[in-house]
């Protein structure tokens, strides 16, 4: 039924007070006299490790992960989990060799990174990219995937879900990184115990539907037995998923660097460790990388016993549409529509601080980049800390009305979480190129990464539809898995970028990088070596 009960209401509203009261008691306890462009975007000093691991965590974990990956899991199973657990990796070496190198060089935003290493032009080329990316496909797709989850949980309208989560969203995003930073703390509180409760009684559901117990356990086994498809990590050439998930590129390949730049190169989540010292922001990620592991259990799991219900008749109705396809999306909905009393307000308190932690996280992103990278540089550069604060409030508020008015044209789409992953993937492969090879390469120019900021887009846009073009000369193709485009885009983007900068004058520009920068704690060690011997045993069970 989807109502909520006056029970379920007087959780959420607690979830609510504690969250709007805790952001107020936070921004006003620290609030400095005079107004801090560092301190607004980035909470400079201010975020504990343990609060720039949660502040990762809640602003990446979405309605996206709630609702697409668990849709994705409903569909294809347990190899979308790559996208979680090589994250955990990822976050290590976003650790150990990116973030001392945007601290060492105070480094506040990543076209600021692009102008010191290469040129304005080369930076304003990406922060354009990132803002319309940011706003077009990751704000409005969390938006709206959150709204359908409330709409169909609480059966409230999609548009009031829309502006409600926005004005919350906005409430949080206005008080800066500090009040995100650390309401984020409270968020990820809830939505891994809302999470957790959502997978158990769905293992009890299963249970009950193919042994007539509650077993937990037994519930996990049936899943084992009745979805033993859905267990696999590796999707051989021919499986009806390959294209989505391709074989060996889910561990090696494609799926690096799609995390490598999305935890190393991108605002959104750099952001959180750029105001700390390098051994707070250090701790914060590996602190996120173990969260990272267990996120599988609360949305992946939930999506696979959605399809043993609708296989074995329980969802059949629920999992489809008026006219009568299935829709996978639909599978976290439904899950939380049968939870009792109480526990359903838990659930939706859960989702909705998923929702809006990324939502505020995301235009806090946006904000910067618009009015640290764009505004101050072309529009004033003498503008005062509270004007560009101001600018970057205002820019919060036109983000949201764009991504309201969009957001319903989603409704389209089968599986959201894939459209996420490969639009943003359009402009991946350039970004990674000319992070990495700036990062490394002294040699790299200011021309040759302006030729990959240029072309990447049509490359991947040329892969994307080679069927066609091939098709058009009479010589018809596959279509390429996006994993593998984003490999040989990154591929062609390095090689541009390496023949380019060896046809410049020798320019050596900006940066500051020492391998003692690279060193880090026995303590920091001992974590990582404990994050990879997850991962081994994981992959090792389930490939």
């Amino acid at each position: 039924m989807n109502h909520l009960a006056t029970a379920d209401y007087i959780v959420f509203f607690i979830y609510l007070v504690v969250v709007v009261g805790y952001g107020y008691w936070v921004y006003h306890r620290r609030r400095r006299d005079e107004v801090n462009t560092n301190d607004f975007f980035l909470a400079e000093g201010s975020l504990t490790w343990w609060a720039i691991g949660a502040s990762l965590i809640a602003s990446n974990i979405s309605a996206e992960h709630f609702i697409g990956m668990a849709g994705s899991g409903f569909a294809m199973g347990l190899a979308i989990s790559s996208y979680e657990w090589i994250a955990a990796a990822t976050l290590v070496i976003v650790a150990v060799y990116f973030i001392p190198i945007y601290l060492r060089n105070h480094i506040y935003t990543m076209p600021q990174f692009l102008a010191q290493r290469y040129s304005d032009t080369v930076s304003t080329i990406l922060a354009i990219f990132w803002l319309v990316v940011y706003v077009l496909v990751n704000l409005t797709s969390i938006l709206y995937l959150g709204a359908i989850a409330i709409e169909s949980l609480a059966g409230i309208s999609f548009t009031t879900c829309t502006f409600g989560l926005a004005i919350f969203a906005i409430f949080i995003t206005l008080g800066g990184m500090k009040v995100i930073g650390y309401t984020d703390v409270i968020q990820v509180v809830v939505l891994i115990i809302g999470g957790l409760v959502v997978t158990y009684l769905a293992l009890q559901l299963v249970a009950q539907e193919t042994s007539g117990t509650q077993s937990v356990w037994t519930g996990l086994m049936s899943l084992r037995q009745k979805a033993d498809g859905h267990f696999h990590m590796f999707f051989a050439k021919g499986h009806p998923y390959y294209d989505v998930l391709p074989g060996m590129a889910l561990v090696t390949g494609g799926m690096w660097i799609n995390n490598l730049s999305y935890w190393g190169c991108n605002q959104y989540i750099v952001q959180r460790a750029l105001g700390a010292d390098l051994k707070t922001a250090r701790s914060g990620i590996l602190f996120a990388a173990f969260l990272k592991l267990m996120i599988p259990l609360i949305v992946v799991i939930p999506g696979i016993a959605a399809y043993v219900l609708y296989q074995s008749g329980p969802f059949r109705a629920a999992m489809t549409d008026a006219s009568g396809v299935v829709k996978p999306d639909h599978a976290y909905p439904v899950l939380m529509n049968l939870l009792p009393v109480g526990m359903k307000g838990l659930a939706f308190a859960a989702l909705t601080a998923a929702v809006v932690a990324s939502l505020a996280g995301k235009c806090n992103s946006i904000s910067t980049i618009f009015t640290l990278d764009i505004y101050k540089k072309f529009f004033d550069k003498n503008a005062s800390e509270q004007k560009l604060v101001n600018v970057g409030r205002w820019a919060v508020i036109v983000a949201f009305i764009i991504a309201i008015a969009l957001a319903p044209m989603l409704r389209s789409l089968d599986q959201v979480y894939q459209y996420i992953q490969e639009y943003t993937n359009f402009i991946t492969p350039g970004v990674f190129a000319i992070f990495l090879l700036g990062f490394f390469w002294k040699r790299a120019t200011n021309r040759a990464a302006l030729t990959v900021a240029i072309l990447t887009i049509p490359l991947s846009t040329l892969l994307k539809f080679w069927p066609e073009v091939t098709e058009m000369f009479g010589a018809p193709a596959d279509p390429i898995p996006f994993l593998h485009r984003t490999t040989w885009v990154f591929c062609i983007d390095v090689a541009l970028m390496v023949v380019v900068s060896l046809t410049d004058s020798i320019q050596v520009k900006g940066l500051i990088v020492d391998r003692k920068m690279f060193r880090v704690s026995p303590s920091f060690v001992v974590g990582s070596i404990g994050i990879f011997s997850i991962l081994a045993v994981l992959y090792a069970v389930f490939w």
